[in-house]
């Protein structure tokens, strides 16, 4: 089950139709829909599957994995926001990883993360819970991403960057080796950070500097 109908969630349905497409000798996810409270979107077809209902129809299906693929630039902390609602055992989530990305057995990958077609992690690369990242990331050896952080397509972390919990990188940014990005920041599109960045603000820019705090 997919919580949220939004452009991610419709990229993490094509994402299971390409693992079981891949899967010709294990067991295949069966995809039940969508999940999201928005009332309009209710019934609608959408990614060869439909939008069941609001969130509260998860109380029907005790049985259903989940995956939460909400978050934008404009909005990126709402995946914790319904995590704290679900309140679900952590097994409970699925984790999602394309049969074109590429993950080493030296890596980790915590409940509920999805990554998209084209990533690489290198070797020793840790990824937390519910992590999103789209198609064509790159993470070097022992960078950490943590729970519910969003890398956007196009990101490139040099070796032992630190992404704190639920900040978001923009599409194209480039990282330091050792740098932090602290939680809750926000490093916008083709930024190229060269320096820690604080908790809680928006950087931008080549270099990359502060505009502003984040929208919480």
């Amino acid at each position: 089950m997919l919580i949220g109908a939004g452009g991610f969630g419709r990229e993490t349905a094509a994402l299971v139709t390409a693992i079981n497409e891949a899967r010709t000798d294990r067991p295949r996810w069966d995809l039940l829909g969508f999940l999201d409270d928005d009332p309009a979107k209710w019934g609608v077809p959408l990614a060869g599957t439909r939008v069941l209902g609001g969130l509260h129809e998860l109380a029907e299906l005790p049985d259903a994995l989940v995956v939460v693929c909400t978050g934008h630039p404009g909005n990126f902390t709402s995946k914790r926001r319904i995590v704290e609602r679900l309140a679900l055992e952590p097994e409970r989530y699925a984790t999602l990883v394309h049969p074109r990305a590429i993950v080493p057995s030296s890596c980790t990958l915590g409940v509920g993360t999805v990554l998209l077609a084209g990533v690489v992690a290198t070797t020793d690369v840790t990824f937390g819970s519910h992590v999103s990242v789209m198609p064509q990331a790159v993470f070097t050896h022992d960078d950490r991403i943590d729970d519910f952080v969003t890398v956007a397509s196009g990101v490139c972390l040099a070796g032992a960057v630190h992404v704190e919990q639920g900040a978001y990188l923009g599409g194209g940014v480039l990282v330091r080796e050792y740098c932090r990005i602290g939680p809750g920041a926000l490093v916008g599109i083709g930024a190229v950070v060269t320096r820690d960045v604080p908790g809680g603000e928006v950087w931008a820019g080549v270099p990359a500097r502060r505009l502003r705090a984040a929208l919480s």
